[in-house]
């Protein structure tokens, strides 16, 4: 299982800086290679597939669950038959390691 699933997200109110590139890209390894990590490294997104419009909503509802757990918030889209979530840290306009927490936290979801 990844690592990062164990950990906890942080507070950030910004102040801090984004990863740098270099950094988003280690962390993007760690995660299941459906995860895309935008061009400029500062959004991470995966789109899951599911049967039915009430699966891809209970999927969603599941990680707004762990979203209000950990404080740190995606933004989703849900359609029939798909859930597309979205990590960045819209305090510092960029990725943190938050994301990727709550995007291997999104993973366990999905493989549950």
């Amino acid at each position: 299982m990844n690592a990062l699933v164990n950990r906890r997200c942080r507070p950030c109110e910004g102040g801090v800086p984004p990863l740098d590139a270099a950094e988003a890209r280690r962390l993007h390894a760690e995660l299941d290679a459906g995860w895309e990590l935008d061009d400029d490294a500062k959004r991470l997104s995966r789109r899951f597939a599911f049967h039915g419009f009430n699966r891809a909503l209970g999927f969603a509802n599941a990680v707004a669950w762990v979203a209000q757990v950990e404080g740190h918030h995606p933004e989703l889209r849900v359609g029939w038959g798909y859930c597309e979530v979205e990590w960045t840290t819209h305090a510092i306009a960029g990725l943190s390691e938050n994301d990727f927490i709550c995007a291997a936290k999104t993973d366990a979801l999905f493989d549950d």
